[in-house]
């Protein structure tokens, strides 16, 4: 005779849920390798950091993004809850400015490289023209416009809005300007020919086959150009803290002198 047929009860299908679970490996939890590390860095950076990123990325086995733009827009983003683990301003005002807000880890900030602020011209210009108080600024524009990065918020166009004041000249260019969101437009500016003159940093002329420099602005007659670094404070990427010790080591060293910064570490 056969037996009558017995469904499982929920008693039953409770111990062979738990049978499946224990015979199911636990997956390791995520490596600190496995996690991005998120990047916002001012504009004129990106040639240099793109060059150490890869050499981290070799030596670290660290996957990284990076997010260029102009200090100020990123300081911004972050403000506004934009997942980054580190940030690198073009000017100490707006890492000041995260700092005040509690936006970075204070205990990791750092003054990491300098820079120097240069006049330039389209590459095929045949003009001359040497920085001095009072120079012929407005003049050497012909009817043209003077490029500059957004001198109300960008490092580089406040830069830029100093020194010229300093040398007295501000005001015969100040309605001719050719505003740009940040450096590398500006630059972009002065290299398509759309702008007889701009101004931007060292290592972006150095970058661009398609402009010269014209002459350098006396360090004198603007605040110090400094690139300082931090973690986020919203940051959970353990890898964070190594990655700003890498930028000061000697493996990065030579690549950011190579580009033209000043290595302040």
């Amino acid at each position: 005779m056969i037996g009558r047929l017995r469904f499982p009860t929920s008693y039953d299908l409770v111990v062979f849920i738990l049978l499946a679970l224990s015979s199911t490996p636990w997956s390791a939890p995520a490596s600190a390798q496995s996690q991005k590390l998120v990047i916002f860095a001012a504009a004129s950076l990106k040639d240099g950091l793109d060059e150490v990123n890869a050499a981290y990325e070799h030596d670290k086995g660290q996957k990284t993004t990076t997010s260029y733009a102009a200090s100020s827009t990123l300081a911004k983003q972050m403000e506004a809850a934009a997942p980054a683990d580190i940030f690198i301003s073009a000017d100490l005002d707006w890492m000041d400015y995260l700092a005040k807000r509690n936006l970075i880890k204070p205990e990791t900030r750092a003054n990491l490289l300098g820079n120097r602020l240069v006049l330039i011209a389209p590459v095929n210009s045949t003009g001359k023209l040497d920085i001095a108080p009072n120079f012929p600024l407005a003049q050497a524009l012909g009817n043209g416009r003077l490029a500059i990065a957004d001198p109300n918020g960008v490092p580089a166009g406040r830069y830029g809005k100093a020194a010229l004041e300093s040398l007295g000249v501000w005001s015969s260019v100040a309605d001719r300007l050719a505003p740009a969101e940040n450096v590398r437009a500006t630059l972009s500016l002065v290299s398509r020919g759309e702008a007889p003159l701009g101004i931007v940093y060292q290592t972006d002329a150095v970058a661009d086959k398609g402009v010269k420099i014209m002459s350098i602005f006396p360090e004198n007659t603007h605040p110090p150009i400094i690139y300082p670094i931090a973690v986020v404070a919203a940051s959970t990427n353990p890898a964070a803290p190594g990655y700003i010790a890498f930028l000061k080591s000697p493996i990065a060293r030579p690549i950011f002198e190579k580009q033209g910064f000043s290595v302040l570490q």
